[in-house]
């Protein structure tokens, strides 16, 4: 989404004149840094450190519809969703770099808007934008973000480490980036239909952010550390909590038991999943991008947690042979299987 009327042909910039163009603002502000964007390759120290590197690709129509997207809301979706897997490391975040790809039918300001989004994102979280690279595109906007970090040996926690007995925590609610996602849809079906009808969005201001400006969960990462707990397994949902919590069942070689009077659902969310048919829960378990964090901790580090409102348990781990099911409100139990996001299914009907 760009309505800046201005409108400069990048062609007349050319490739170098754009990169010079984008990072002339870019200030350094980490003492990692020894060299930023502007040659080969950029130049970090960690010391002592283990490095953590991670990348994500998001392609225009199959992550992000620009119909409903702001671009700086899209810059700024683009670092936080890649700082996020390093976050689920227990890692810090430290360093991005940022590679674009685009057609001409983009002008200057709109790659200015995008990337103002992104540096915003990077000053929020105290991240150095380092280099990347730019190219013409006839798929779309394509972005491409690597997101480099840092952490103690003995402080980085991995999928496979959850052990039996271990309870299933989850940062925030869940299944609003999903809902949001529908309402906008929704309403550019009914635009499309009719421009003159303004998309009624009041008083959705939360699911709609969720989905359009998610937040990394730094604070949940600083948090444990203060709380001296360390998760034995740790992952960010961003295909949904049932895909996320078979990842690190099936890593650990472990079963476990999920409690749905336990999830964190927000109340608008609630809402507007019935106002669309949809069973709340389902949103929860499969719709992904909410991008909190799910982890396991051993039972002795419950105490220390137990009255954060911003953590909840959700269950427990279980051995192998047991399963992975989700126990519902009238204890029933269900299988669960990963139905979460599948962004290599056909699209065409």
């Amino acid at each position: 989404m760009f309505e800046n009327t201005q409108k400069t042909e990048i062609a007349n910039l050319g490739e170098f004149g754009l990169i010079d163009h984008l990072t002339k603002n870019i200030k350094l502000n980490l003492d990692t840094t020894i060299k930023g964007a502007g040659d080969d390759a950029a130049v970090l120290d960690f010391k002592d450190k283990k490095t953590l590197i991670s990348t994500d690709l998001l392609l225009e129509n199959i992550h992000f519809d620009l119909a409903f997207t702001p671009l700086k809301h899209l810059g700024y979706k683009a670092i936080q969703v890649n700082l996020s897997d390093i976050y689920a490391m227990n890692g810090m975040a430290s360093h991005v770099t940022v590679s674009l790809g685009f057609s001409s039918k983009f002008p200057l300001e709109a790659i200015e808007e995008l990337y103002a989004g992104m540096l915003l994102a990077c000053q929020k979280y105290n991240i150095d934008l380092i280099g990347g690279d730019t190219t013409s595109s006839r798929q779309g906007l394509v972005i491409s973000v690597t997101s480099i970090g840092y952490a103690d040996e003995s402080d980085i926690v991995y999928r496979n480490g959850a052990q039996e007995g271990d309870l299933i925590c989850v940062s925030g609610d869940l299944g609003g980036a999903y809902v949001g996602l529908q309402l906008l849809e929704r309403e550019k079906q009914v635009f499309l239909a009719n421009p003159k009808i303004q998309p009624d969005l009041e008083g959705k201001d939360y699911i709609i952010e969720r989905q359009l400006k998610p937040e990394a969960r730094l604070d949940i990462v600083d948090l444990l550390k203060k709380m001296e707990i360390k998760p034995t397994s740790m992952i960010d949902i961003s295909d949904g909590l049932a895909s996320e919590i078979l990842h690190i069942t099936k890593q650990s070689k472990k079963g476990c038991k999920l409690y749905e009077e336990k999830f964190p659902i927000d109340p608008q969310t609630v809402e507007m999943a019935r106002d669309f048919g949809l069973d709340p829960t389902v949103c929860a378990l499969n719709g992904g991008e909410d991008y909190e964090l799910l982890f396991t901790i051993k039972q002795a580090d419950y105490d220390r947690l137990k009255h954060d409102v911003d953590i909840s348990v959700i269950g427990y781990i279980t051995e192998e042979n047991a399963g992975n099911y989700l126990i519902t409100r009238s204890g029933n139990a269900h299988e669960l299987k990963a139905q979460g996001w599948n962004a290599f299914k056909s699209t065409e009907s």
